[in-house]
């Protein structure tokens, strides 16, 4: 019973913060690398932000400076903090863990999706 179960979205105004968690339960494989990809409408996945083992991490460069991704290991979680929200934030936003490995080798999982929407 593999799980990635998210939380925190919701409705918040432009310029307004939001805090986005996701917790990683019945996993089988060591997950190396956690992160966070939104899907807008009419628009496909795209990736907001990865997290490896240690403190190495990755931006999409429309919310850098503004998003920050953090996680815990021992707890299998990953949170996202988004500050100055704008609308093009819009999405429903997924949570990833993976092994970081490559070719057969890779691994992953998901969440099943949480709104946000930013008001203008």
């Amino acid at each position: 019973q593999v799980q990635l179960v998210e939380s925190g979205g919701g409705l918040v105004q432009a310029g307004g913060s939001l805090r986005l968690s996701c917790a990683a339960s019945g996993v089988s494989f060591t997950i190396n690398v956690m992160g966070w990809y939104r899907q807008a409408p009419g628009k496909q996945r795209e990736l907001v932000a990865v997290i490896g083992s240690g403190t190495n991490t990755l931006y999409a460069d429309s919310v850098k400076g503004r998003f920050t991704i953090s996680r815990d290991n021992a707890q299998n979680t990953v949170s996202l903090q988004m500050n100055s929200l704008k609308p093009e934030d819009t999405a429903v936003y997924y949570c990833n863990a993976n092994n970081g490995k490559v070719g057969y080798r890779y691994l992953e999982v998901w969440g099943q999706g949480t709104l946000v929407t930013v008001s203008s």
